[in-house]
């Protein structure tokens, strides 16, 4: 009966073993459940779910849904960081048949990849259905070096992976998995649905994202126009937070790293039209739906005033957090146990001073 479980419900039973050793080891997770100040039926969807969430999925989607018709065909800022994640496969000597890509910049990645980890197998999942047609027409109307790649395309939930345990070598996931309400969970189930020594690659948005503009301009407009400040930007992780996600995962050899991507735009009107055609506005459950035309102008207003260029251009700043890990296995470098080494450092720095 144990391998006729899902992973939804084996990553419960590796959350709930996480939890019961909460008393010896401490983990860090997103700041951003401070957000959450009460727990009603809303907050609660079953005995799988996470039990507090913080974005509303249901609206998450309906936004990819509007996305899939403002994208651009070629997004700069995405294509680079598509580009960046892909460029760790180069990296490997090892090949992925097969390959899960996970949601956010599914589109961008498979134009990129260009034959980069020999994969013969790609299996796209989106949770909105107008994005992942928009990749089947993309797929069947582009000619270039991925034509020998079978795709096959499934609409889904990154929180509940519709995808068997040990049955892909590779998952990708570009700027999709920060929006997910159970993060740690979500990447459990990446992990079983890896092959032994399978490779998860994965670039969320970092904490520092439109920290130093767009959150100072929204703040100092509602003090000015409302009186008060209500979360306008969602909240997102740290950097410190994601190797500690990969190490509760379960992941082996991980390995985080971090790039900042600042991107010009004419105004502030442009750089909210971008972040809708990415997909990338406020999902809040506890978000103010109303955004007073004032408050919308002022905003605007600070935000050039405080950080507009010398040519009239202002810069928004996005911080992406790279992760890589391996499902385990035997061939994998392991650290020697501890007091086997047969060498003291004493005597390391001995032999150098002396050599010297």
């Amino acid at each position: 009966m144990r391998g006729t479980q899902s992973l939804c419900q084996r990553t419960s039973q590796l959350l709930l073993r996480g939890r019961r050793r909460t008393t010896k080891e401490t983990h860090t997770l997103i700041p951003s459940i401070s957000y959450c100040t009460n727990i009603d039926n809303n907050t609660i969807d079953g005995p799988q779910s996470p039990r507090v969430k913080i974005f509303d999925r249901e609206l998450k989607r309906k936004q990819r849904d509007r996305a899939a018709w403002l994208m651009r065909p070629s997004d700069p800022f995405v294509d680079a960081v598509a580009d960046n994640l892909l460029d760790r496969l180069e990296d490997c000597k090892k090949t992925f048949p097969t390959a899960l890509c996970l949601g956010g910049s599914s589109e961008a990645v498979r134009r990129l990849l260009r034959g980069r980890g020999s994969i013969e197998k790609l299996i796209m999942m989106d949770t909105s259905n107008d994005m992942v047609q928009l990749c089947k027409d993309a797929d069947a109307s582009q000619q270039d070096s991925n034509q020998n790649i079978e795709t096959s395309f499934v609409v889904g939930d990154e929180e509940f992976l519709p995808i068997k345990e040990s049955s892909v070598d590779l998952v990708i996931s570009c700027l999709g998995l920060h929006w997910t309400n159970d993060l740690p969970g979500a990447m459990i189930q990446c992990k079983l649905a890896l092959k032994p020594d399978g490779l998860f690659l994965a670039a969320i948005l970092g904490g520092e994202t439109l920290k130093l503009e767009l959150r100072i301009a929204c703040t100092v407009a509602q003090m000015e126009r409302e009186g008060g400040i209500s979360p306008r930007i969602s909240p997102l992780a740290q950097v410190r937070d994601a190797g500690n996600l990969l190490t509760r995962a379960g992941f082996t050899l991980p390995g985080v790293d971090v790039d900042e991507y600042v991107v010009r735009y004419s105004n502030a009107l442009e750089l909210i039209e971008h972040l809708r055609a990415m997909g990338e506005t406020n999902a809040l459950l506890q978000r103010n739906n109303v955004l007073k035309r004032e408050t919308a102008l002022a905003t605007a207003a600070i935000y050039d005033s405080m950080f507009a260029a010398e040519d009239g251009t202002i810069p928004a700043t996005f911080q992406v957090i790279f992760m890589t890990g391996w499902r385990e296995h035997p061939s994998q470098q392991k650290a020697k146990r501890r007091g086997s080494a047969t060498i003291s450092f004493d005597d390391i720095q001995k032999q150098f001073s002396s050599d010297s």
